[in-house]
């Protein structure tokens, strides 16, 4: 082997051992997500606290917080819904408002697509619902899962 190639693969080895966590950090598969088209993560499962101050934003209707690339939202009525925290169109995130609807918060001219608490898209420019999650509330604890 020339000298030339000898280093020429030493450097690609090096690069691959060096930029392989950084590259599979950008991959939409993992322990906590997997790649469900729809922008958000698939494999979801966590519960949350109510008497956590963290979480206390959810004990009144209208509250929501982000958690584990999940936005848990109480509606107007009550209900828990969970959607995926990214916006269909662009990937940005959300944001849910007093009208128990998610609106991407990109804030650029031709943006901001909003969707209904049931994850639909209400007004564009996505065309793809938002990926949901089942919520169950037992006592003080909300649980978030696929």
């Amino acid at each position: 082997m020339r000298r030339q190639d000898f280093l020429t693969a030493l450097g690609i080895s090096a690069g691959t051992v060096i930029f392989a966590p950084f590259l599979t950090s950008c991959s939409k598969s993992g322990a906590l997500s997997t790649d469900t088209g729809t922008g958000g993560p698939g494999a979801i499962d966590f519960t949350l606290d109510l008497t956590v101050p963290a979480n206390a934003t959810l004990n009144n209707n209208g509250g929501y917080l982000a958690a584990s690339g999940v936005i848990v939202a109480r509606t107007s009525t009550g209900a828990y819904v969970a959607v995926a925290n990214s916006c269909t169109h662009q990937g940005y995130v959300l944001a849910f408002n007093p009208d128990d609807k998610f609106h991407c918060q990109n804030p650029g001219a031709g943006h901001g697509s909003v969707f209904g608490s049931n994850g639909a898209v209400v007004n564009g420019p996505a065309t793809t619902a938002l990926k949901t999650y089942n919520t169950t509330l037992t006592g003080t604890s909300l649980r978030v899962f696929a």
